[in-house]
């Protein structure tokens, strides 16, 4: 079973959290990982895109010339797509592009990603950031000790509200609670940053 350091806000190694094979240490999956995130980016699209069909634009009531004997070709109305100022003919409308994934291939990506961190090195663990009160500059001395680098996800409690208002307004950095971890946040990143009870909360949930 693999372990990971846990360090406190200096730097500084406190201990170590055995990291549960069957979250952390298996296979990835990359088809449930794609299927996921394409799933996740789907449902963010406002779908609101909308033109005008030969029944909703004004005008051509009347046919513009007789059927027969004008040598000209035959049309029953100056809205119909073929005409300038006509109707769009299938135009995008507004529509939901969000579909659904099964939980257990939510679950199955979100390990496989979790398994992919932890082998690559990436995937770092502070036992909590202890913040009396929201503070920003504390937070990005807290990363800098903890020697993490680019852009980071980091996870925390779910009730660690100094935590998320001090993270929240650092540049590169992702900041969400252990119930509101998903695909994308999770991989989407060069690496992730969880907190020891955000950690435990979420092997609990995926195990």
């Amino acid at each position: 079973m693999a372990t990971v350091e846990i360090k406190n806000t200096t730097g500084k190694k406190v201990g170590s959290a055995e990291l549960t094979a069957s979250v952390f240490g298996i296979d990835p999956h990359p088809h449930a990982v794609h299927q996921v995130v394409r799933s996740q980016m789907a449902a963010r699209r406002a779908g609101t895109h909308a033109t005008k069909g030969r029944s909703d634009v004004s005008g051509g009531g009347a046919k513009p010339w007789r059927q027969k004997g004008t040598g000209r070709a035959r049309q029953g109305s100056i809205r119909s797509g073929q005409w300038k100022g006509g109707g769009v003919i299938f135009g995008p409308n507004p529509r939901s592009y969000a579909f659904k994934v099964p939980n257990k291939v939510v679950k199955l990506a979100m390990r496989s990603v979790l398994s992919a961190k932890a082998a690559e090195g990436v995937l770092h663990v502070v036992d909590e950031f202890g913040f009396d009160k929201p503070c920003t500059k504390d937070a990005a001395v807290a990363l800098g000790k903890l020697g993490i680098e680019g852009r980071v996800t980091v996870i925390v409690a779910n009730d660690d509200t100094n935590a998320m208002l001090s993270l929240r307004n650092l540049p590169k950095v992702r900041v969400i609670t252990a119930s509101e971890a998903n695909t994308y946040d999770l991989v989407d990143n060069t690496a992730v940053l969880f907190t020891k009870p955000a950690l435990t909360w979420l092997e609990e949930v995926l195990a």
